[in-house]
């Protein structure tokens, strides 16, 4: 059964799944990039039909969902799986249900912090970022990793994002599978009590002890001066190259630095938060 580590772009997904690959497949809680392929990013490519083509490509390739989440479960095991897909259902078809889904971790992040990393990431300005934000129909294509395919216009993998309140809400409101939220802002302030509440809520799934040296060792070796430096040293696979400059883009920029009250403009701060305002105050993020 699959445990989803679930969450809009740019909020965090990529921190959480370091920690608990840390701390869940290695021996003393000492990260490297290699571990996060344990937590690795959900994806069909392995089931596309070759019938397929570029015709309607979201609602032929929205087919496979289930059916290869069938095949994952197989072998009866837990499976962490990375996702930016909201909660949705596309003609039909479900992006997952109670069969195949144990358990969900969702990651939000204020929306005005999100921004600035948005644009950063995809190299858009602010008001392109903020469109990105709102357009309740956003779909995102996730680079491939396979040579082969980084230049394909064969139908491919994709994320339907909807907007971030949308986003949000559509796994905020699962009904079929425990749920845990965390907030990315709770996480920077208080990164110990967040991991362990995270470990806590997987010891009902798994069979796990909380050790505190390994804790320790997970915080030191995944805070965001760390994984920096590492991206500096080795570059990080995940990291996406840019069609600019045809250069990898820096995945971890700003860490705490990323402070919108001194980053945004007074005006953007007013629509976002205009436009979220409802989800923004349920979060306290207002």
């Amino acid at each position: 059964m699959i445990i989803w580590i679930a969450s809009y772009p740019k909020s965090g997904n990529t921190w959480i799944r370091s920690m608990l690959s840390a701390y869940l497949f290695s021996e003393n809680g000492e990260f490297s990039f290699k571990l996060l392929e344990n937590i690795d990013r959900f994806s069909i490519k392995n089931l596309i039909s070759k019938s397929i083509n570029d015709t309607h490509y979201q609602s032929n390739i929205s087919k496979y969902w289930i059916p290869t989440q069938k095949i994952i479960n197989q072998d009866e095991k837990i499976h962490f799986l990375k996702t930016h897909n909201a909660l949705c259902t596309i003609n039909g078809n479900k992006f997952t249900d109670q069969f195949n889904t144990k358990a969900a971790i969702y990651i939000v992040r204020d929306p005005r912090n999100l921004i600035t990393s948005l644009a950063h990431h995809y190299e858009m300005n602010l008001g392109d970022a903020f469109n990105f934000l709102t357009n309740k129909r956003k779909i995102i294509f996730p680079q491939s990793l396979e040579k082969d395919d980084k230049l394909s216009n064969k139908p491919r993998d994709f994320n339907f994002l909807a907007d971030w309140s949308g986003h949000y809400t559509s796994w905020k409101n699962i009904n079929f599978c425990p749920l845990k939220i965390v907030k990315y802002e709770d996480l920077i302030l208080d990164t110990e009590n967040i991991l362990v509440s995270i470990l806590e809520f997987l010891s009902k799934f798994l069979k796990l002890k909380l050790d505190k040296k390994k804790i320790t060792n997970t915080l030191e070796s995944t805070s965001f001066e760390n994984l920096s430096r590492m991206e500096n040293s080795d570059g990080f696979h995940e990291s996406i190259t840019s069609p600019k400059t045809k250069k990898k883009i820096k995945f971890f920029n700003l860490g705490k630095k990323n402070n919108w009250n001194k980053l945004l403009d007074k005006k953007i701060v007013r629509k976002i938060e205009s436009n979220f305002r409802n989800e923004m105050i349920e979060l306290g993020y207002l």
